[in-house]
Order: structure tokens, then sequence, then C-alpha cells
């Protein structure tokens, strides 16, 4: 979809959205990570609130592995807007992925059992896994936000501010542009996406830059906002490259470098508590078959097949296992298309948009430690925890409807 401009700024857009959730949700909360575009929207929702002198909750979630600054600048937001929020500084093991290592692929924040290893400790007003009931043993970040949402409706019309912004990224300008919404907006507006029974996700500046982010603190200089990313320009960090997430991921691995440099204290903590910190850091700037980034060689007298192989020997079993189970389904894939047999490599303009198998294409995967397999056009499963909550939830339900027909029957007797 292309982007249609209109002669009202964003500030006004975005000022105007909040305003049409406040007037039709009755509950609201916050999804706030202390970075720079949830910090601007948190400011916009709070300004609301006072205004009607509502309360909305702000979900915190912590994943331990933290700049400083950041916790600084949590405590200074839930401090400064105390009176109108419900704060929810959520500090629950939850597995996340680990993209420096094939021996740890994933690694979970606040493990009780690595306690001594923790970066840093619970902050004391926290909210732990007894505070949500729909709360399991290592779930998934992106389960948890959705069960929270459900939990927090108590069955009436909820909104989920969610500070993403369309220039950020094709998934995220998908998230607003999609005609597979349609059905699942809140009185058709597309800033708005329904998540579960009577829950909707808004994204109010979902059509500001960068620039405009920094504009508003500018022109509102008495608000604060995370003072990490004035060490990322000193650094010489570029605008559009500062971000604010776990240190392991696929994508935030490329800023594992910095703590490095602006919080030598919470960096020697980061190296010592996940499995290939150091060499993650060291090395994911580099191309080639370092990280798998752009052209890759096979070494003398292998074919990428052979190469692939290779590398699946040199992992750990559990990690071998799982990518076996990915390339099995992805050559199953191709040999339904119509490929007999997978070539050692294919033209790279078609590898590259997904078009044509190749062993080349596998190998790829491997040295970018790419554990879903993203790169083969695959994608990562629901946990088993989210299934087991399913499970218990279908239980749930199918007690409470013949604890009806009970109650039914008796009163018809």
């Amino acid at each position: 979809m292309d982007k249609i401009y209109n002669s009202v700024d964003v500030l006004t857009a975005a000022r105007s959205r909040i305003k049409i959730v406040f007037d039709n949700f009755e509950r609201i909360y916050c999804a706030f990570s202390g970075g720079k575009d949830s910090t601007v929207l948190m400011h916009l929702i709070m300004e609301e609130a006072v205004k009607r002198k509502k309360k909305v909750a702000v979900m915190f979630i912590d994943f331990e592995a933290q700049y400083q600054e950041t916790i600084k600048h949590i405590y200074k937001m839930f401090s400064l807007y105390k009176e109108y929020i419900d704060p929810h500084w959520i500090c629950v093991p939850m597995r996340l992925r680990n993209a420096v290592t094939n021996f740890e692929p994933q690694w979970v924040c606040w493990d009780e059992s690595k306690k001594d290893m923790w970066i840093r400790e619970k902050p004391f007003s926290c909210k732990t896994e007894q505070d949500y009931p729909f709360c399991l043993p290592e779930m998934e970040f992106e389960e948890f936000i959705v069960l929270f949402g459900e939990w927090y409706s108590q069955n009436k019309m909820t909104a989920g501010f969610i500070a993403i912004r369309a220039d950020e990224s094709l998934h995220r300008h998908c998230a607003i542009a999609t005609w597979r919404k349609e059905g699942l907006m809140f009185n058709d507006y597309r800033w708005t996406t329904k998540t579960v029974t009577n829950c909707y996700n808004v994204y109010p500046i979902y059509d500001w830059k960068t620039e405009d982010i920094w504009t508003y603190h500018a022109h509102y200089p008495k608000k604060p906002y995370n003072k990490i990313y004035d060490k990322m320009y000193q650094a010489g960090v570029k605008l559009s490259q500062q971000r604010l997430c776990q240190p392991y991921g696929d994508d935030q691995r490329r800023g594992l470098w910095l703590y490095h440099i602006l919080e030598p204290k919470t960096w020697y903590k980061l190296v010592e508590r996940v499995n290939g910190a150091n060499s993650g850091a060291l090395y994911i700037q580099e191309n080639g078959n370092m990280t798998g980034y752009n052209k890759i060689t096979k070494p003398e007298n292998h074919t990428w097949k052979s190469f692939c192989n290779l590398l699946l020997q040199t992992m750990p079993k559990k990690t071998r296992e799982h990518y076996l189970y990915r390339f099995k389904k992805f050559i199953h894939g191709w040999h339904q298309r119509g490929y007999s047999k997978i070539p050692d490599e294919s033209p790279p303009e078609l590898e590259n948009k997904c078009w044509a198998p190749s062993w080349r294409r596998m190998c790829k995967v491997l040295l970018r430690n790419d554990y879903w397999c993203k790169g083969l056009g695959q994608s990562q499963p629901k946990s088993e925890a989210y299934q087991m909550y399913k499970e218990i939830k279908k239980r749930r339900i199918e007690s409470k409807k013949k604890t009806r027909q009970k109650q039914q029957e008796l009163f018809s007797a």
C-alpha cells in the first residue's frame, strides 16, 4: 500500500488517535520498553490520562540484560506519572533468542537456577510469575504480551498501545498496511489490530520518523528521555541504528559491542551471563563466513552440500538435530514443487528472494546462527508453554460448561 500524505502533522494526528482510544476503550495499557519511541508514546498517553484523571496500566518487561541508563529512565518515568499509572514492572523467566552461539541458541532471563550470574538484582517492586495466572515456565516473549492483554482486559474493551513505526521495517509497515487486516480493525482504523476477543493493539505513532521523535523532545525539553541515546550518538551510532532490546537476538547482536563502550560494568556481566557474547561482539560486524552475511565461500575440495554436512558435524547434538529436522522440511517442500534434487547453488538473485532452493542457502543459515531458519522461509513455532496454557484454558472452559449443565439439571428437576 502506498503512503498517503495529508495536511495534519504527525503529533496532532497521534494525539487525535489517542483521544479516540480513550473515548472508546474501558481498559487501557501501554507497552513500554524505555526506548525512544515508547517514551514519546507514553508521554502522549499520559498527557491524555492526566486530562481525564484516568489510570493507565504500563507494562515494562524487564529482560535482565538492560543498560543501566534504561533502568534509571524507567524509574524516572514511573515516578513522574505514579498518580496515573498502574505499574507492571515484569521480571519473569522468559525464553529469549541467543544468536551469538550454537551451543546455547536460547537463554532464559531471570533464571532462578542461575541467580548467582544475574546481570542485576530484580527491582523491589517488580511483578513476578506469581502475579500472572497465565504465566508458565519459560514462556516466549511474544506469547506473554498477547496473554497479558487478554488477562488484563477482564472481558472488557481493551486497548494496548504499541510504539511501532512503519519506517523501521517491512514487517512493521505490513502491521499497518496489509489488506489481511480487513475485519480485524476497530472501526476500520488501520492503526489498530485485533488480537483476541475485545482486545486491540493500537499504533498511534506508526507514521512518525526517527527525526520526529527527537523533534518532539526538542520541543518538550523538560520531558525525560533515555540518556543512553546521548552516549550512542557520541559513540558514532547513526540515529536510524540506535535501538534498545535484549542484546543477544538475531538483529540486536549487531549492537552488542556497544555495551563494551557505553557501560563497561554491564558488559563484563553480559559476557559471563550468556555463552558466546564476547565472540559475537568481536565478529558480528564482519561479513562472509564469519557471520554468514553477504557473500560466503566454501573450503577447497568441498561442494556446498558437503560443507553443510561439515558444519552440522561441528555442532552440539541437540542443535544439529534441530537443524536437520528443519532442513528435511525445507528439502521436502521443494521436492513437492518439482525439484527431484536440491542444487548445490542457484542464481544469487533467486536465492536472496527465496525463489529457488540450494545447499548454499542452508550453509548460510548455519553460518548466521539462524536458529529458526528464517532464511529458508520458515518461522518460529509456538512454544510448549503456550500449548500447555491453551490446554489448561480448554479444560477450565469444559469444566465450567459441565458445572453449568449440572446446575441447570438440578434447577429443572
